[in-house]
């Protein structure tokens, strides 16, 4: 079993404290993902959602959907008639419900808060699901997909973007370099939790990547799993059906 990284205490719940953390550094998060990854992760996201062309989904639930990017980058890929994102902090789709003004796509994208081990939606409600960057943060694993799974229809595809541990020596220890050290100190210079970048760092490091996710995936009832390796193994697209 995974060791369950917190970004604050041992005491208190893991989704509670995630929560927390997001509610706080939302003002900042989308310009530091975009700043941190020097834009990069634009690419990763766009190349998630290509996993779903072919698919003919026209309703997508998007998991921990924080500011909406992914929610948004469906929408400018495919052609879908709506999807729902859910996330557990307030402030996050505060800013998400924003950009969606901004952008004339209320009538498109909604944003609600939801847990993602206990998803507000009926059995099969959507055509497929998605979630960029969110597994990690999940209190259960195995309930989470399990979850999402459950929501989409009979053949409908799931999709999971996240952080993976690279495999090839110098760039392993580039990689470490720059996610101990060097983006903990920019997060804690330009958002107001200290500890936020640190808990990315560890959680990524104690994460189940590769195949012992898709191992999480099958636990889950998906099936025909797979993944593909982005950038030079800083993250991964993982990819399995109902």
């Amino acid at each position: 079993m995974s060791k369950v990284v917190k970004p604050y205490s041992e005491e208190e719940e893991k989704k509670t404290q995630v929560r927390t953390m997001f509610n706080a550094i939302a003002p900042a998060y989308d310009f530091l993902n975009h700043f941190l990854s020097l834009g990069i992760d634009r690419s990763w996201r766009k190349k998630a959602i290509k996993k779903l062309e072919g698919t003919g989904a026209k309703k997508i639930l998007d998991v921990a959907t924080g500011t909406a990017d992914l929610a948004i980058t469906a929408d400018n890929i495919l052609d879908v008639n709506h999807v729902t994102g859910v996330d557990i902090s307030d402030e996050m789709l505060d800013v998400g419900r924003k950009k969606l003004t901004k952008k004339k796509l209320n009538d498109k994208i909604l944003l609600l808060n939801g847990d993602s081990e206990a998803l507000p939606f009926e059995d099969g409600e959507f055509d497929a699901a998605m979630v960029a960057f969110g597994v990690r943060n999940f209190q259960d694993l195995d309930r989470g997909l399990a979850e999402m799974r459950r929501v989409i229809k009979d053949g409908g595809k799931m999709v999971v973007l996240e952080f993976t541990k690279p495999r090839f020596f110098l760039f392993k220890f580039g990689f470490n370099l720059y996610f101990k050290y060097i983006l903990p100190t920019i997060g804690r210079l330009t958002s107001k939790d200290p500890k936020a970048y640190k808990y990315l760092y560890e959680s990524v490091q104690a994460f189940p990547d590769y195949d012992k996710f898709v191992a999480h995936m099958e636990k889950a009832g998906l099936k025909n799993n797979e993944w593909e390796s982005l950038s030079f193994g800083i993250c991964a697209v993982y990819t399995g059906y109902k």
